[in-house]
């Protein structure tokens, strides 16, 4: 069995996208065996009221009858936006969202910002994983128009650090850490608390291509298959599982990365 943990519908606006939709992502999930689906909705990074992408995805999900099934719903959460607190209250109850996505570059707020973590905080209260990704796009091919993140200005690609404050922060939350494309160090005290937390990785980003020695470093339990589609390719992640070698992950283990590892963390 497979569980993509990273996966959206919606649109990119500068790009075209293949697969945008949740009855095209259903014929490629059909058409490589996976059972399901972690996904939200990419127009929520764009929209200035992303419970408009929230309202679409549940209603998108409601059109596919009995397979929506197959589809885990994310919410897309602004916490510095006016009202977020009804917005998730009504993701959760009424939507039937299984967690949160939050994207700081995109919605101009630092990752330490009080509302932030008051968000991760209610998160983990009602037993949700926050989900952030390291990137979106590739910075070197980015459209003019995207946000400017490339490495030699003020706010250049994330690494593991730049997410850790808020880990730090709220201790005790769930976690989910997706399109892994940089740096994973950290400092001794700070890795030492980082492998305590809470946390999954998916296998869409390519720092991933080292999965073998990070199963070793970080512990089999950290990771996930992941896909990142529409945006990136469906099979990569799968192709990091499904490449490791027998002296770097056993049956067992492969089994926890294509679902088991998932199953626990999101309760399925």
């Amino acid at each position: 069995m497979l569980i993509d943990i990273n996966a959206y519908t919606g649109h990119w606006p500068f790009m075209q996208l293949q697969y945008g939709t949740c009855a095209t992502l259903l014929a490629r999930m059909n058409k490589f065996g996976v059972h399901l689906s972690v996904i939200s909705n990419l127009n929520g990074i764009f929209y200035k009221n992303t419970q408009s992408a929230n309202r679409e995805l549940y209603d998108e999900l409601r059109s596919l009858g009995q397979h929506s099934s197959r589809f885990l719903p994310f919410a897309v959460i602004n916490p510095t936006y006016a009202g977020w607190q009804h917005d998730l209250e009504e993701c959760v109850k009424k939507f039937g969202m299984k967690g949160v996505r939050v994207y700081p570059k995109y919605h101009d707020y630092e990752i330490n910002d009080p509302s932030l973590v008051e968000l991760v905080k209610k998160a983990r209260d009602m037993d949700l994983p926050v989900a952030f990704n390291y990137k979106m796009v590739d910075s070197r091919q980015r459209s003019w128009m995207d946000i400017d993140y490339v490495a030699y200005t003020p706010k250049p690609e994330w690494s593991l650090k730049n997410i850790f404050p808020i880990i730090k922060a709220v201790p005790d939350a769930k976690y989910m850490i997706l399109n892994v494309t940089n740096s994973m160090q950290l400092e001794e005290a700070d890795a030492a608390l980082f492998r305590k937390a809470n946390v999954l990785m998916d296998t869409s980003g390519r720092t991933i291509n080292d999965l073998g020695n990070l199963l070793k470093t970080q512990g089999t339990g950290r990771f996930a298959f992941g896909t990142h589609a529409p945006i990136l390719d469906y099979l990569t992640g799968m192709l990091r599982i499904e490449a490791l070698r027998e002296s770097e992950a056993s049956t067992v283990t492969k089994e926890l990365l294509r679902s088991g590892n998932a199953k626990k963390f999101l309760g399925l």
